[in-house]
């Protein structure tokens, strides 16, 4: 009904007064991405906006495909706004392309970081004038506490090898994705800062859990000492468990893992124990990338309270209690209980700032 009752009040003043694309690059049957862009729609619902999604199937030349389809509707066809990512650092072309044709571009959850990048893009608003702004995850924290609780768990475990400390092993995402790179600084931040630990060895398991399946298989043999497996995400960390299964091992009692994201196998996973440590609730960011364009669109300008480039806070760290009432709420992958229309300051005047943490939807 709450939809229903949105869409009555938008409509009659309304009636889709603005429209936005989405240039997703995952898999339409990607559980993170998929979770992304249902998340979208439910903001677009209750925000009255006509959305979009493009799938590029994780195959990356594809974003530049279906920007280069845009441009070429016809004007009257084309969205008014275009949200894209920066995944492995297709963020710059895809600003040209689509700047180049007039169109209005904001960049979720992989923002422009690297500075050969910077040299391209300038700042929002600078070389590519339609280039609004961007909306990011802090990154690094997702890291940062995933490693953090997963090195505290070792030391109850006694987990520690010969030499008196504890030995691990990181299996990164990718080596040029903004959100990667960050999320294995959050990890080395907490083994440094930890001192008894040791990072035998990072790779990159392209986000994939067969590649990071096959990359354990060595990285055991090579690392014998090693019970603590930080991952970028939650399908590398489960490769990387079937591994140590066939092994012979029980991953949460002689080994121990950590991911990222909120997939219902891996709160599953952090429910009986078989993985440590898991963070979430990023995917909301491109929905409070829409809330952000709705209130531009309608005139007040996020510059001016908030800045072009925005990193805010946006993970929990799941327990299993915690765990439990995300599947409750959202394991059907919707948000219908979330009222987008609070957190726009043009329909809440009163709002200053945004705060867009993903555990004020759990708590």
């Amino acid at each position: 009904m709450k939809r229903l009752a949105a869409l009555f009040l938008l409509l009659p003043n309304l009636a889709w007064a603005m429209s936005v694309a989405f240039i997703n690059p995952g898999k339409s049957d990607e559980i993170y991405w998929l979770t992304v862009t249902r998340a979208m729609e439910a903001a677009a619902q209750d925000l009255g906006i006509k959305f979009e999604v493009l799938y590029a199937e994780r195959q990356h030349p594809r974003v530049f495909e279906f920007a280069r389809e845009i441009v070429a509707r016809p004007a009257a066809e084309r969205p008014d706004y275009v949200v894209v990512t920066n995944d492995y650092a297709t963020g710059p072309e895809l600003l040209r392309l689509l700047d180049a044709a007039g169109i209005k571009t904001f960049l979720a959850l992989s923002g422009i970081s690297e500075p050969a990048d910077r040299l391209l893009t300038g700042l929002p608003r600078e070389h590519f004038r339609g280039w609004l702004g961007s909306l990011e995850p802090y990154a690094e924290e997702a890291g940062y506490l995933t490693a953090k609780a997963l090195i505290e768990r070792g030391r109850r475990a006694g987990a520690r090898a010969t030499d008196g400390r504890l030995h691990l092993l990181a299996i990164s995402g990718d080596r040029s994705t903004p959100t990667s790179i960050r999320r294995s600084e959050g990890m080395r931040r907490a083994v440094n800062e930890a001192g008894d630990v040791v990072l035998d060895q990072e790779v990159y398991g392209a986000w994939n859990r067969d590649k990071a399946a096959e990359q354990s298989e060595w990285l055991f043999q090579r690392h014998p000492q090693a019970r603590l497996v930080w991952a970028g995400n939650d399908l590398m960390a489960f490769g990387a468990m079937q591994v140590w299964e066939k092994r012979g091992g029980k991953p949460g009692k002689d080994a121990w893992f950590s991911g990222i994201n909120t997939s219902a196998e891996a709160m599953q996973a952090v429910k009986s124990g078989r993985l440590e440590a898991l963070a979430g609730g990023h995917f909301i960011c491109a929905a409070w990338a829409l809330v952000m364009l709705y209130d531009y669109d309608h005139g007040r300008d996020f510059a001016s309270a908030e800045g072009l480039e925005l990193n805010q806070s946006m993970f929990t760290l799941f327990s299993p209690t915690r765990a439990d009432r995300f599947m409750k709420r959202f394991g059907d992958l919707r948000f219908d209980s979330v009222d987008f229309r609070r957190f726009s300051k043009v329909l809440n005047p009163k709002l200053k700032r945004y705060d867009f943490n993903f555990r004020q939807l759990l708590d």
